[in-house]
């Protein structure tokens, strides 16, 4: 039962995090920030908020250094969408699993090419 709380607590946390990031950072200051997954400790009282941010290198790391400034005033703004006992403290970690990913479908459709021989009686 613990556990299922637990999940309730991550998706409504990814949720409003994700709103009050879009919100009250704008694209031009920190990139375009998405929240892909929260995780959370078993006691509700820490959160690590996995994100990804579109944008060049520089606007990746002022977009990861403006989130992890702004932590606890993100934070209490959170607190305000919703409500728990605890709202969890807040750290953000970039997230480049959906990057790796495509480099993966990237280099196998290259693959594919490379080990496609055409039929000669086609």
């Amino acid at each position: 039962m613990a556990a299922r709380r637990q999940d309730r607590v991550r998706e409504l946390l990814k949720r409003a995090v994700g709103e009050v990031i879009r919100r009250e950072i704008s694209v031009s200051e920190g990139g375009l920030i998405t929240v892909n997954d929260v995780a959370i400790t078993p006691d509700l009282k820490s959160a690590t908020v996995f994100i990804s941010i579109l944008g060049g290198d520089d606007q990746r790391k002022k977009g990861q250094s403006l989130l992890n400034e702004r932590a606890t005033w993100l934070r209490m703004q959170v607190a305000r969408e919703i409500i728990l006992k605890y709202i969890p403290s807040l750290r953000f970690v970039v997230d480049d699993s959906i990057e790796r990913g495509n480099r993966i479908l990237l280099l196998l459709a290259d693959l594919e090419k490379k080990n496609h021989t055409p039929d000669p009686t086609e």
